[in-house]
């Protein structure tokens, strides 16, 4: 599994592939790019920097900023070791691409990645998340719940409708990635089985049809 760390490396490898930018810029960047259940600190950022600096994977340029203050601050650029570095990583398809941690970093750098590695770290992420849905409906099935605290039954709760849903969403990428069309947004999800995925709402509920009343003429 990716550490935190590793996966922060890689993603400031892969801004810096585009631009150099200094270290306000950046922060912002891995904040929108990366979305951190919270913002990412400085405290994190520039001991980053720092090991990425003793490695060689990029370097730092002082420059003067325009205007009356002329404040001299510090830009990071990619060398060519860190080049080299980002891209043996970003071809990795293996279980680590696919964790928690380390899925959005790597998908947001999908435009880079060769078709067959974005397939097999999509294809992966959703076995993954399938695994898991299977195991808490499984609890569920065997009431291994029942009597937990309201708080925690509603965290399982949102936390599988939360998984069936992001099957639902790689699948419509995976088909995309074979051509296929995608299937409307209301139809039932589907599996990698090619079965439906039901969700919590739909357990336990049959549809009713009302009769139509006519009046008599």
């Amino acid at each position: 599994m990716a550490s935190k760390g590793a996966t922060l490396e890689l993603a400031v490898l892969g801004l810096l592939h585009e631009s150099p930018l200094h270290g306000y810029e950046l922060r912002k960047r891995l904040n929108l790019l990366l979305g951190w259940g919270r913002l990412l600190s400085y405290g994190s950022l520039y001991p980053a920097l720092k090991r990425m600096l003793r490695a060689g994977w990029i370097t730092e340029v002082t420059t003067v900023s325009p205007g009356v203050s002329r404040r001299q601050r510090i830009v990071y650029q990619i060398s060519p070791a860190g080049t080299e570095f980002f891209a043996s990583q970003i071809t990795d398809a293996g279980p680590a691409a696919w964790e928690d941690e380390n899925f959005n970093m790597r998908f947001a750098f999908f435009s880079r990645t060769d078709a067959g590695v974005r397939m097999r770290i999509l294809e992966g992420r959703r076995s993954r998340l399938q695994e898991r849905i299977d195991r808490a409906t499984t609890a569920q099935g065997r009431g291994t719940t029942k009597g937990a605290d309201r708080y925690v039954t509603e965290l399982q709760r949102h936390t599988l409708e939360s998984m069936e849903r992001e099957v639902r969403w790689l699948t419509e990428l995976i088909d995309a990635e074979h051509g296929q069309p995608t299937p409307p947004r209301n139809s039932p999800p589907r599996t990698p089985s090619g079965g439906t995925t039901p969700t919590s709402r739909s357990k336990g509920a049959a549809a009713t049809t009302a009769p139509v009343r006519t009046e008599a003429s």
